[in-house]
């Protein structure tokens, strides 16, 4: 039935609308996402549309988020990986997780260059056309300026959305959730209304425009809505900001200034928390300034009253592109005002204005839009309710899917929802960050509707998750391996003509493993403590805290038994591999550590300082080199870690070998 629909979509498309709008996949939403994913599609011999509705590709990647939220470097493979190896490489590095926004943004225009990926900017979704569940056209306008008689008509075998929003999604009238689920929906523990500790106000903060008066009215930014019970589900929205990159290097600084309609009013609530708080930094609970190269930041909230306008988002997810244009308008006001108050408002403490005032937009971010990112940090908007929905028992490891296509492995991550009176007090509410888990998959079910809602169609980015769920998920790592994975699946839909939801997964699976990058050299040679090529002598324990993966071997130095572990890489090709090594830095790590690499021909001894590596970025270590040799399939060589020492914790985590023809 399906082959027949197919077939007769296929000649109605080509001859009532002509071969240059038709195409065997169309992406929406040319996030980073949407990048990897168009990529993809063309690397499998594929013809593709990406569709942008604003005149940059890379979303939140290249919209200020540079400071890479990662959780744990095992979960990202693939070409999301190799989008890191690339920044790395620009910096002259192995790979980096920090970077600059117009760094990003290069990267990303040449994976579309590389692929002559054909993109259509300035353009966003009107309505979408289905017939017996497949999207067989959808319509899109021009987003700068929007007219009927400019509207083109794309169709395509497969759809892909990868916006933020899901509006490709919604228009083809798949199934979506917006807010929280209450606890007892899933059988959850950390979704619904959430009063938690994180950037949260101290007890006795007054919210009152005159102190312990409530009749004086509430003020700005407080809500006075009655604080629901915990574990209760709502509609409201985890909240927005901007991720904010800003410069100290003067020559190429421009000055914070007063902006348009300027309104110090607004800050009243931030001043009574700095007398409270009393911060001796703006890091200290003020604002979160992580420190990009070339002197930049990103900047991201920090504390109960910081860049998160908190509880002026609830009508984004579903509202029109006006009332959204509105909602960031707002946001990214708010912002601009915070900054220049922090400098300039005599209120505020000195130390902090003076830390303030070293910073300025950057000349060379952004030229096209005042210096400032034209990208709002949409944390989640519509959640697609799919063929399986991912929850908070799959982000601890209770349930586990078969048909993974991706990991993720950040903490539960929610911003705060609404700021409300509690007991005469302001407190803000919905924040929660909850760890400790390690990584763990993705279904691409998440990634698929139910099949009687839509055949053609996969959600990569808004993919079928519960809040609480969703807040581990919405990294763009993650976002660019499942864009990657929802490509995959498309392109094998399209040649065994299936629904997205017949696709073998196990064939997407396996296409990822054997040829991650899509240019045929095969994977990487990764080696995990927790694989089974890995010989361990001694007294090691496992721990999980800090590892690449699962766990880590530790032991101590000082112990006398003599101990190593031994990784045993399975050499598929001859040739000259770099190894490295996975370290974690920590004041209890032994000064050095010792390695015997064996390449076949003699052991090499290797030893790293610990004083000698610094670890940058959201993670908590980094691949280390031990050098280049010349490996042979024929013979055994391994990657030996000793306990050979006098102090300290000595780590045996992972190794690497990367081919010469792979880097």
């Amino acid at each position: 039935m399906f082959k027949y629909l197919f077939c007769f979509f296929m000649l109605f498309s080509l001859s009532s609308m002509g071969q240059k709008n038709t195409y065997d996949i169309c992406i929406y939403g040319g996030t980073a996402a949407g990048v990897i994913a168009a990529y993809t599609a063309k690397m499998m011999g594929k013809t593709v549309l990406l569709i942008e509705p604003t005149k940059h590709v890379g979303g939140l990647t290249t919209g200020g988020l540079g400071f890479t939220d990662i959780g744990n470097k095992y979960a990202i493979s693939g070409l999301s990986l190799d989008f890191y190896r690339r920044i790395g490489k620009h910096y002259g590095k192995f790979e980096q997780w920090i970077f600059e926004p117009h760094v990003a943004e290069a990267i990303l225009l040449d994976y579309i260059k590389r692929s002559n990926t054909t993109v259509l900017y300035d353009h966003r979704i009107v309505s979408a056309k289905k017939g017996n569940g497949i999207i067989e056209t959808i319509i899109v306008e021009n987003s700068a300026q929007p007219s009927s008689a400019t509207n083109k008509t794309i169709a395509a075998k497969m759809f892909i959305d990868c916006s933020y929003e899901g509006d490709l999604m919604a228009k083809a009238g798949v199934s979506y959730a917006v807010g929280r689920e209450a606890n007892s929906d899933y059988k959850e523990t950390y979704n619904g209304v959430q009063m938690r500790e994180t950037h949260q106000f101290p007890d006795g903060v007054d919210p009152y425009k005159t102190p312990g008066d409530p009749a004086s009215g509430l003020l700005w930014g407080i809500s006075s809505e009655t604080l629901a019970p915990v574990g209760t589900g709502d509609k409201k929205v985890q909240t927005y900001n901007f991720r904010i990159c800003l410069t100290n290097r003067k020559e190429n600084m421009i000055p914070i200034t007063e902006p348009a309609n300027y309104d110090p009013s607004k800050f009243e609530l931030l001043l009574r928390y700095l007398a409270k708080k009393k911060p001796v930094n703006l890091n200290d609970r003020v604002l979160k300034i992580d420190l990009m190269p070339n002197g930049k930041t990103d900047i991201n909230n920090n504390g109960p009253f910081s860049t998160d306008m908190i509880g002026v988002n609830y009508e984004y997810p579903d509202g029109s592109y006006e009332t959204r244009r509105k909602i960031a308008q707002n946001n990214a006001d708010y912002i601009k005002e915070l900054l220049y108050f922090l400098g300039h408002d005599e209120r505020v403490p000195q130390h902090l204005r003076n830390e303030m005032l070293q910073w300025g937009y950057p000349k060379d971010e952004y030229p096209d839009n005042n210096h400032f990112t034209p990208q709002m940090y949409v944390r989640e908007a519509r959640r697609m309710i799919g063929a399986y929905v991912m929850t908070q028992h799959n982000c601890q490891g209770e349930e586990v899917v078969p048909d993974g296509i991706g990991m993720a492995a950040y903490t539960m991550d929610s911003h705060n929802c609404q700021r409300v009176v509690v007991n005469g007090m302001v407190k803000n509410e919905g924040d929660v960050q909850v760890g400790g888990f390690g990584p763990y998959p993705i279904a691409y079910r998440s990634l698929t509707p139910k099949a009687e809602e839509c055949k053609n169609l996969l959600v990569p980015v808004c993919l079928s998750a519960t809040h609480i769920a969703y807040g581990s998920i919405r990294m763009e790592p993650v976002f660019m391996a499942l864009g990657q994975s929802a490509s995959v699946a498309a392109a094998l839909a399209i040649d065994t003509k299936k629904t997205v939801q017949e696709v073998d997964v196990k064939k997407v699976q396996q296409l990822l493993k054997q040829n991650p990058l899509l240019d045929g050299n095969g994977p990487e040679m990764l080696v995990d403590n927790d694989d089974n090529g890995v010989i361990v002598s001694g007294n090691w324990k496992k721990e999980k805290a800090g590892s690449f993966g699962p766990s880590r071997f530790t032991t101590n130095a000082s112990d006398t038994a003599a101990g190593f572990v031994q990784f045993m890489p399975q050499i598929s090709k001859s040739g000259k591999y770099t190894v490295y090594t996975y370290y974690a830095k920590s004041d209890k790590n032994a000064p050095q550590t010792n390695f015997q690499v064996f390449d076949g021909q003699k052991v090499n001894e290797i030893q790293i300082t610990n004083a000698s590596v610094a670890i940058t970025g959201q993670t908590s270590g980094q691949w280390i080199p031990l050098g280049t040799f010349n490996f042979s399939k024929d013979k055994k060589p391994f990657v030996k870690i000793t306990n050979k020492g006098k102090e300290g914790v000595v780590l045996a985590d992972a190794i690497l070998l990367v081919r010469g023809d792979q880097q």
